[in-house]
Protein backbone atom coordinates (compact mmCIF):
# COMPACT_ATOMS: atom_id res chain seq x y z
CA UNK A 1 0.00 0.00 0.00
CA UNK A 2 1.19 3.50 -0.85
CA UNK A 3 0.32 6.55 1.21
CA UNK A 4 0.39 10.28 0.60
CA UNK A 5 0.43 12.45 3.71
CA UNK A 6 -0.07 16.17 4.02
CA UNK A 7 1.02 17.66 7.33
CA UNK A 8 1.50 20.94 9.14
CA UNK A 9 2.90 21.86 12.51
CA UNK A 10 1.85 24.86 14.56
CA UNK A 11 2.25 27.55 15.73
CA UNK A 12 3.25 29.23 12.48
CA UNK A 13 6.08 31.73 12.24
CA UNK A 14 6.21 33.70 8.99
CA UNK A 15 9.69 35.11 9.63
CA UNK A 16 11.59 31.83 9.97
CA UNK A 17 10.81 28.13 10.38
CA UNK A 18 10.18 27.37 14.07
CA UNK A 19 12.11 24.52 15.73
CA UNK A 20 9.13 22.13 15.49
CA UNK A 21 8.89 22.68 11.72
CA UNK A 22 12.62 22.11 11.32
CA UNK A 23 12.36 18.89 13.36
CA UNK A 24 9.50 17.62 11.20
CA UNK A 25 11.41 18.49 8.03
CA UNK A 26 14.51 16.64 9.24
CA UNK A 27 12.46 13.51 9.97
CA UNK A 28 10.88 13.33 6.52
CA UNK A 29 14.05 14.26 4.67
CA UNK A 30 16.00 11.45 6.32
CA UNK A 31 13.28 8.80 5.92
CA UNK A 32 13.39 6.62 2.82
CA UNK A 33 10.27 8.18 1.32
CA UNK A 34 9.59 8.28 -2.42
CA UNK A 35 8.62 11.97 -2.48
CA UNK A 36 9.04 14.85 -0.03
CA UNK A 37 7.74 18.37 -0.65
CA UNK A 38 8.20 20.88 2.17
CA UNK A 39 6.82 24.37 2.09
CA UNK A 40 6.01 27.27 4.39
CA UNK A 41 2.32 26.37 4.83
CA UNK A 42 2.16 22.65 4.20
CA UNK A 43 4.21 19.59 3.49
CA UNK A 44 3.58 16.41 1.52
CA UNK A 45 5.31 13.05 1.63
CA UNK A 46 4.62 9.85 -0.25
CA UNK A 47 5.84 6.29 -0.06
CA UNK A 48 5.16 2.74 1.00
CA UNK A 49 3.07 2.42 4.16
CA UNK A 50 5.87 0.41 5.79
CA UNK A 51 8.08 3.51 5.54
CA UNK A 52 5.51 6.28 5.88
CA UNK A 53 3.84 5.11 9.11
CA UNK A 54 7.03 4.90 11.20
CA UNK A 55 8.12 8.25 9.77
CA UNK A 56 4.81 9.79 10.89
CA UNK A 57 5.32 8.55 14.42
CA UNK A 58 8.82 10.02 14.47
CA UNK A 59 7.54 13.27 12.94
CA UNK A 60 4.84 13.72 15.58
CA UNK A 61 7.20 12.91 18.45
CA UNK A 62 9.98 15.18 17.18
CA UNK A 63 7.59 18.07 16.46
CA UNK A 64 5.94 17.93 19.88
CA UNK A 65 9.29 17.65 21.65
CA UNK A 66 10.47 20.72 19.70
CA UNK A 67 7.48 22.82 20.82
CA UNK A 68 4.62 22.16 18.41
CA UNK A 69 1.21 22.77 19.91
CA UNK A 70 -0.59 21.08 17.01
CA UNK A 71 0.35 18.60 14.31
CA UNK A 72 -2.24 18.13 11.57
CA UNK A 73 -2.12 15.09 9.31
CA UNK A 74 -4.15 14.02 6.32
CA UNK A 75 -3.39 10.50 5.15
CA UNK A 76 -4.55 9.25 1.75
CA UNK A 77 -4.15 5.85 0.16
CA UNK A 78 -2.65 6.30 -3.30
CA UNK A 79 -4.38 4.34 -6.02
CA UNK A 80 -1.39 2.96 -7.89
CA UNK A 81 -3.58 1.43 -10.61
CA UNK A 82 -5.02 4.83 -11.57
CA UNK A 83 -1.55 6.34 -11.82
CA UNK A 84 -2.80 9.71 -10.63
CA UNK A 85 -2.74 9.23 -6.87
CA UNK A 86 -6.47 9.84 -6.56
Amino acid sequence: MRLRVEFTTEPFDLDEPPPHAVAAREVVQTAELDAVDVGPFGNTVEGRAAVVLPALEALVRASLEAGATRVSLQVNVVDEAAGDGA
